[in-house]
């Protein structure tokens, strides 16, 4: 694992959100089985999306701009 903190954060986003989504995804399992109420972990698990997504692009840009600072110094 890298060492620079903002691509350490974007990891560390995309793994919360993929664990959250995990959790969410299981509740609507469940609860659809159960006639329960499975709306709340459904938004929860869009925000989760989203959540994954700002962290992929923060890493993307994190490592474009390791990337162009790498060429510059080359």
């Amino acid at each position: 694992m890298s060492s620079i903190p903002a691509i350490q954060s974007a990891y560390q986003g995309i793994q919360s959100g993929m664990q959250s989504m995990n959790k969410n995804a299981f509740a609507v399992a469940s609860e659809s089985t159960k006639g329960g109420d499975f709306v709340t972990p459904m938004v929860n698990m869009n925000s989760d999306k989203l959540q994954v997504q700002a962290s992929a692009k923060a890493l993307q840009i994190s490592s474009d701009t390791l990337g162009s600072l790498l060429d510059i110094k080359v």
